[in-house]
Parts: C-alpha cells; structure tokens; sequence
C-alpha cells in the first residue's frame, strides 16, 4: 500500500502496554492501533493469551528498530500448579495427566531443584506455540491432534527465585533470555520433581531495557479516550485537531528509547542527505549529548551505531567503517 493511500495518522513512538488475560497479543494490538487512529504499529513479541504483562508496541517508524527489542532480556512471574500436566503446558490446556506431588518435598528440596535451571540451557518449546515446524506453526499441529519433534534451542535463565510454595502451587520470579518459554521451563521442572506441572498464571513484569518505566492498561487507554472525547463535545463544539489522540500520544516514548545501550554519531545536512539515499556518510561523535558513547571506536564492533541529525533527532541505525570517519545505512528512518 502507498504511503499516500494509507489509512490513518502518521505517529511515532513506543508504548508500553499492559496486556490484559484472555485475548491475544495481536488482538491487543488492534485495539491499540484504533485507539491511535495509527497506520503503522507492531509488537515485539507475543505474550499467551492467558498471560498479561508488558508488551511494547512500537508505531511508525520505531517499528523498523522493533528487532533490536526481540534481543532483550525479559522477567515473568509465574504461578504453577504441580501433579498435573496439559497439553498446551499451560491452564487453557485439556489435562493430560496427572500425578500425586511427593509427600517428601519440602521447599528446600523445590528451590533446589529449581536451581537447577539456573544459566545456559537447552529447551524443548512446547507443542502450542508458534514456532513453525516445516513451515507449519507448531500450534496449528496441535490442533489436529499431531505431536512432532521439536528441536531444543539454546536459551539463558538469568535468575530464578522461588517466591512461595504451598502445598502443590508455587510462584516464581524469573529473569531469562529471549526465545525463553516459561511453560517449558515450568513442564521441565515437574518433571525434574517426577509429578508434572503447567503454568496457571503468568505475567512478563519487564522487557529490558524499561524494567522502570510503567505500563498502560487498555482499560486506561479506553477511558482516557474517552474522558478526551467528552471533554472535546462539551467544549466549543468537537474540534478537528485531535485531542483525544493527543492524549494518548503524551503516553509515547520516543522512537529511540530502549537504544540506549547503542553508540551514537550524528551528521551534518548534507551527510544527511546521503545516508538517508542508502550512501555512506560522514559522521561525527556525539559524544557532547547525556548518556551516549563518548569513544566510538570503543564501542563492540557487532553494534550498530544510532545516527542522528544535527538538530538530535534520530535518522536511522548504520554500522561504522574501519577508520570511524563514515557510516552506512542499516536502518533509515523517514519522519512524516
């Protein structure tokens, strides 16, 4: 679709949602791209239906730095259920099993045994997820009743605390690396106890780098949109300069927050001008503004570099040449 006949309003930035239970994450999604009247929107991973928790979603041109977010850590706290297992590892699933907890595990012997999961690890996604399998999502299989091989992928437990156990259910804190499935994670340590186990509940609390920042329920969204509108109406009658959109857009962060962790450079115009044609530029360090790489060539050289214009509004992603003085396109932003 062209840029001219796309439907909806031109806006930028990164909102931090709170995803409610029971409804998807593109379902979500939707929602909040109505509420913004927004053409472009995308999130950065899904979250299960049945969990809620942060899922940032990135609109206009920050979803072209959406993929730089898909790395980062993320936390989850999680309630499961011990003796019993279901097919999709978690409480939406039809049971499958179930087994009697050990009369003998006391809450030392759990916390050991999830120590055990702690750092580098291999794991088995569950069978409902939507990792594809020979070009088929693996939950689309599921559904017609196929259980297949799934390959184990590498994935970091940065840190597991055991938050309580009572009887057969306990809560857990989790900081993990991307690609990280909790229901796995929960299905491999039933196992390890011998009675099986499945999530119950599940909420991401942060994906990094906005461990900080606060989240936004659709609940909030709706009524803030709403109390805009209403406020609009009883004015001087319904204006045509967006303020219901405007109030939400205050809740945005700025298309580079999350990139902080990048080396910076910036460009005059006329280097501008080639970078964004998809040319090599010039650059300079922008070691002179808050919070960005002072050295640029001390930076890991696998890292991109945020490029900005002179006026410190960011222009793109590029990778910098040998001697520092040049770099190229990766990624290009176009402001409306």
């Amino acid at each position: 679709m062209s840029r001219r006949h796309a439907k909806g309003r031109a806006v930028h930035g990164i909102l931090l949602l709170d995803k409610p239970a029971g409804g998807s994450s593109n379902r979500a999604l939707q929602q909040v791209k109505h509420l913004f009247g927004a053409r472009k929107a995308g999130h950065t991973g899904s979250l299960d239906p049945l969990a809620t928790g942060m899922l940032p979603i990135c609109f206009g041109e920050a979803t072209k730095l959406s993929g730089f977010l898909l790395d980062a850590a993320k936390g989850y706290e999680t309630t499961l259920q011990l003796g019993v297992t279901t097919h999709s590892a978690d409480a939406d699933g039809e049971v499958m099993e179930t087994r009697p907890v050990p009369g003998n595990l006391t809450q030392a012997a759990f916390v050991e045994v999830c120590g055990r999961f702690r750092g580098p690890q291999q794991q088995v996604p569950p069978m409902v997820s939507a990792i594809k399998i020979d070009g088929q999502r693996l939950y689309k299989l599921a559904r017609e009743g196929r259980d297949v091989d799934r390959p184990p992928r590498p994935v970091v437990i940065h840190e597991l605390h055991v938050l309580s156990i009572t009887g057969s259910t306990a809560r857990l804190s989790i900081r993990c690396s991307k690609g990280t499935y909790i229901r796995s994670l929960v299905t491999d340590i039933g196992e390890a106890i011998g009675c099986g186990a499945h999530v119950t509940s599940l909420r991401r609390t942060f994906v990094s780098p906005f461990e900080q920042q606060p989240m936004v329920s659709l609940e909030a969204l709706h009524r803030l949109s709403a109390q805009a509108a209403l406020e609009d109406s009883t004015a001087a009658g319904p204006s045509t300069t967006g303020p219901v959109h405007a109030r939400l857009d205050a809740l945005l962060l700025p298309v580079d927050a999350g990139m902080g962790h990048l080396p910076a450079v910036r460009l005059g115009d006329t280097a501008l001008a080639a970078f964004r044609q998809g040319q090599s530029a010039a650059c300079v360090p922008a070691g002179d503004w808050p919070g960005v790489c002072q050295d640029r060539l001390a930076a890991r050289s696998e890292l991109p570099y945020r490029v900005y214009d002179s006026n410190g509004r960011l222009a793109g992603l590029g990778v910098l040449s040998e001697s520092g003085e040049q770099v190229a396109p990766r990624r290009v932003l176009q402001w409306d």
